[in-house]
């Protein structure tokens, strides 16, 4: 009987031994499994700050250069003044800046356009006298090879009195044909007049008058 109380004894105590055993484990976490998911959970959190610092760092930078981009647009245009903030000045809006650009530029298209064409009456003007110059340069090159070439020429003096004598002629029939009564008349009466007495035979008529006339006052 001893000895059967003493197995039972042990026996009882292996069994409250393995049931105590069994409870702790199973009150024990899976640490395991626990770390993956605060790994995992972790991560997407990190992922998603990271994304949003980026979102908001590319924001940032977008603004900034657009607002570097309307500061420079100001200090290059002349018509988008600075403004004095420190009396209340409005600041310009970006529509205001944007169209004050809008019209400098077509301005300087404009100026341009003015440059270009100046340039190119100045190019033809500077052609003109190059054309002139070598011109006269051949004409003083062939009076010096012949000197005594130019004393039968016509003088200042002889241009001047058949000229004179055209526009005396011409001037007889203006006057008698011209009425200066109103302005709108007067229109009318010169183009009348030129119509009439400037046709080609006419003046050919006049020039052929006055050269005789010259000729005879000469010889």
């Amino acid at each position: 009987p001893a000895l059967f109380m003493e197995n039972a004894r042990k026996s009882s105590i292996v069994s409250r031994a393995n049931s105590i055993g069994s409870t702790s484990a199973s009150s024990v976490p899976n640490t395991d499994d626990e770390d993956s998911d605060y790994h995992q959970e972790s991560y997407k959190e990190s992922y998603k700050d990271q994304r949003r610092r980026a979102h908001t760092q590319a924001e940032r930078k977008r603004r900034d250069a657009i607002k570097k981009g309307y500061d420079d647009l100001q200090a290059i245009v002349p018509t988008c003044e600075q403004q004095d903030f420190s009396i209340g000045s409005p600041k310009l809006s970006k529509a205001i800046v944007l169209q004050k650009t809008i019209d400098y530029i077509q301005f300087l298209h404009k100026e341009k356009k003015k440059q270009e064409e100046e340039v190119s009456t100045l190019r033809k003007d500077v052609m003109a006298l190059k054309i002139m110059k070598v011109n006269y340069e051949q004409i003083v090159k062939a009076h010096q090879n012949n000197p005594n070439e130019g004393k039968d020429q016509v003088s200042d003096e002889m241009k001047f009195n058949v000229f004179q004598g055209i526009m005396d002629s011409l001037f007889q029939s203006f006057n008698a044909s011209i009425s200066v009564t109103s302005f709108q008349e007067l229109s009318a009466c010169v183009f009348s007049w030129i119509e009439e007495h400037c046709k080609p035979q006419t003046l050919r008529d006049i020039v052929i008058g006055v050269l005789h006339q010259l000729k005879s006052q000469l010889y």
